[in-house]
């Protein structure tokens, strides 16, 4: 293990027990969290069972009535210290990401900014949840609706973003008065943790936030499904886990919000500026090894310049730095564990199978790290065109046309993300409006960076709801109207 590594290790912050019931809590099962740049354990974690969850429930439902009613600005004023603490803790929560999933250091350091945006978001907006006057049509009546919160809350988070996908749901879901219960992902529960305790520290009172780590996560989803206390379940994975969540909570009837699977098509339109879009799927594609749910996993390009682009795109490639992610060097870490290097791999061999050049990478460099890589000559039908990749693979198609770049762009079950880049203003209209995806950016690679007030979600397989904004907030409270007769 690295000296640095150790030294994280030996910090009393980093945290390893699950709180829950009101206590910091050992388990009798734990089980690692592995460092992906040397597949060493970095620490044994609590691993929850049904009956923890079970408590938690019970814990969660006390605090809300308690946390339902304190008022909105002083809600606003914990979060504001939470989001403070981030910031005090900034270089701890980042070197301990990256310890736990192998993101880059200057990324991690990066998400303490993105992940404390919401907080500090939602600080403000807590005084601003309210209701609104409504005009009758009976003189003997007023009316006007007041915001509530939904109640208790289940929260999955994925490993990619071990804080920013947290905070993206705590922060909204503590303004608004409603009371957590967090799974994290198995391969980063740390972080999770570790942010359970800085709320605490900022005055957030006992199991509001509850952060609760497991290693068999149906067996412990479970509890939250069944129980009608639980009113609200938002989830962040794959869209595989999200149908079956989907089915599982309409039998209570649950709120949900589910962001799952982007395939994110990128065009490049014969006019666009090749040096800036280059730079921007680059950025794009290669940012955390290319594992976020956003990032480009088509690049299409009108044929005019597809030689040219493809030269640039590689050129800047292969400046890319594949290394230790603790190093602030470093451009490009391991991907997360052997089952997503052997997807990867498999996208790649496939494709190089069907006629597919390597023009920069191709191949793994050594453990968990996959070299960025630039394919082209990608054969329609390619597994790498029809499924995510969750990897630092680029693979560039031509087109011809416009309307076939759109219906190229389209012919996905996803709908999470796409981009476009050209200087034709007519047509980033026209390609803006036509692509079906949530979030679209034209000239713009990263719409949704550093950006709380924004939404984030998809459409089709992609999922349901819509976190970021007043969107997001609106996702944790309940509408109520009140009639008032004055007679």
């Amino acid at each position: 293990m690295t000296t640095q590594a150790q030294t994280l290790l030996n910090d009393p912050v980093t945290r390893t027990r699950a709180y829950f019931d009101g206590e910091w809590r050992s388990t009798p099962k734990t089980f690692d969290v592995i460092h992906p740049g040397t597949l060493e354990s970095i620490g044994a974690v609590a691993d929850c069972t049904a009956e923890d969850a079970g408590r938690a429930i019970d814990a969660a439902e006390a605090a809300l009535k308690v946390w339902r009613k304190v008022n909105p600005y002083e809600r606003g004023k914990i979060l504001r210290r939470w989001h403070d603490l981030m910031f005090v803790h900034k270089e701890e929560l980042a070197r301990l990401m990256t310890l736990e999933m192998g993101k880059p250091i200057m990324e991690t350091r990066g998400e303490v900014h993105y992940a404390a945006s919401f907080i500090e978001w939602c600080a403000e907006e807590a005084g601003r949840i309210s209701g609104e006057r409504i005009s009758m049509r009976f003189d003997r009546k007023r009316g006007f609706t007041s915001s509530e919160p939904v109640g208790i809350v289940y929260a999955v988070t994925p490993w990619n973003f071990p804080a920013g996908m947290i905070t993206r749901k705590a922060a909204p879901a503590l303004a608004a008065g409603c009371v957590m219960i967090l799974k994290p992902a198995e391969q980063s529960p740390m972080t999770a943790l570790y942010l359970a305790e800085l709320w605490l520290e900022a005055g957030g009172p006992a199991n509001t936030l509850q952060v609760l780590p497991t290693n068999d996560a149906p067996a412990f989803t479970a509890p939250f499904m069944v129980d009608e206390r639980v009113r609200k379940v938002t989830f962040t994975g794959s869209t595989a886990v999200g149908r079956l969540l989907y089915t599982q909570a309409a039998k209570t009837i649950k709120r949900v919000s589910l962001e799952l699977g982007g395939h994110a098509p990128f065009l490049v339109f014969a006019d666009a500026d090749l040096e800036k879009a280059a730079r921007e799927v680059v950025g794009s594609k290669f940012r955390n090894a290319g594992q976020t749910c956003v990032s480009t996993n088509r690049v299409y390009v009108q044929r005019e310049v597809a030689a040219e682009f493809t030269r640039i795109l590689a050129e800047k490639t292969s400046t890319l730095v594949l290394g230790d992610p603790l190093l602030d060097s470093t451009s490009v870490g391991p991907v997360v564990e052997q089952a997503g290097l052997e997807k990867v791999q498999a996208q790649v061999q496939d494709a190089l199978e069907r006629g597919a050049t390597a023009v920069v990478g191709g191949a793994v460099d050594h453990g968990l790290f996959f070299q960025p890589t630039v394919l082209t000559n990608v054969a329609p039908g390619s597994l790498i065109l029809r499924e995510e990749t969750f990897g630092p693979v680029a693979p560039i198609v031509i087109f011809d046309t416009e309307e076939e770049g759109l219906r190229l762009a389209n012919d996905s079950e996803y709908g999470l993300a796409a981009y476009a880049y050209t200087t034709d203003l007519g047509r980033a209209w026209r390609v803006a409006e036509a692509l079906e995806y949530g979030i679209v950016g034209i000239n713009d690679g990263v719409p949704s960076a550093a950006a709380p007030h924004v939404p984030f979600g998809g459409m089709k397989n992609s999922g349901v709801g819509r976190e970021g904004g007043h969107w997001g907030l609106e996702e944790y409270l309940e509408v109520k109207l009140i009639s008032m007769g004055i007679d």
